[in-house]
């Protein structure tokens, strides 16, 4: 494994996907465990993609994270979607952690009526500040459904309604979520990225050639929201998991 920081981003190089993402459970356990002796519950936010499968699959193996006291939250749905369409993060997220633990409370987006919801999640999310994300980055560097179009460092608002680039729209047939491009819905509910930011601790699981040039342009180039996920490297708690396949466009760091 190797370790380093840019800026104020600590980032960790496995070989394997199993590998980050185990470490990066055993991290956000052991976050979790330190924030309950000082606080009765803990807000957790949860990315939903196939990037994040072998991180769910860890955290459901360790053993002593008190579950009951954690209060879960997905982080972007899609507008337009049948409720029950294999495609929809909350399903994702229900099927492969939050029917399997015992939370406090799970809160999910539901985007029929997105105005309104958009309103009501960040409610909920002012009532439960997050402290802890688990996110990832996605192929055109975005955070959450904040593609480079439509992110905004500074966004006055803590959810909102956007329009995805046909990069991140071409990434979710890249992942074999949906067969064709015109299959995958225009419009979603994303959190902010400065809501994403205000948690005390930032878990990034980052796998796959796929997401080469990302991973590059996020550790190298400028800070801007023509790499979205550039942002991490200002937050002070944050850390980057990558394997060996994300990883290889940085030998600099080798």
């Amino acid at each position: 494994m190797k370790r380093f920081n840019v800026d104020q981003l600590n980032v960790q190089v496995w070989q394997s996907r199993e590998e980050i993402g185990t470490s990066a459970a055993k991290q956000v356990a052991a976050q979790v465990n330190e924030m309950l002796q000082v606080k009765n519950e803990v807000n957790i936010i949860f990315a939903a993609a196939p990037s994040q499968s072998e991180f769910l699959a860890a955290l459901l193996n360790i053993l002593d994270i008190e579950w009951h006291r954690i209060n879960a939250f997905h982080m972007d749905e899609y507008i337009g979607l049948d409720a029950d369409a294999p495609q929809t993060f909350g399903r994702f997220l229900k099927t492969r952690l939050f029917d399997l633990k015992s939370f406090k409370s799970v809160y999910y987006i539901d985007p029929r009526d997105p105005e309104n919801e958009c309103s009501r999640y960040a409610k909920l999310l002012e009532k439960c500040p997050p402290d802890i994300v688990c996110l990832g980055i996605g192929e055109n560097g975005h955070l959450a459904f904040n593609d480079p179009p439509v992110a905004d460092f500074n966004d006055p608002k803590r959810v909102k309604i956007v329009m995805l680039d046909e990069a991140c729209r071409r990434q979710q047939v890249n992942d074999g979520c949906f067969r064709l491009l015109d299959d995958v819905p225009k419009k979603a509910i994303t959190l902010t990225i400065p809501t994403l930011l205000s948690a005390r601790y930032l878990s990034c699981v980052v796998p796959g050639v796929a997401k080469a040039n990302a991973v590059k342009n996020t550790l190298l180039s400028e800070i801007s929201t023509s790499c979205p996920a550039s942002i991490l490297r200002n937050h002070s708690n944050a850390m980057l998991f990558l394997d060996g396949q994300s990883s290889n466009l940085i030998s600099k760091f080798a």
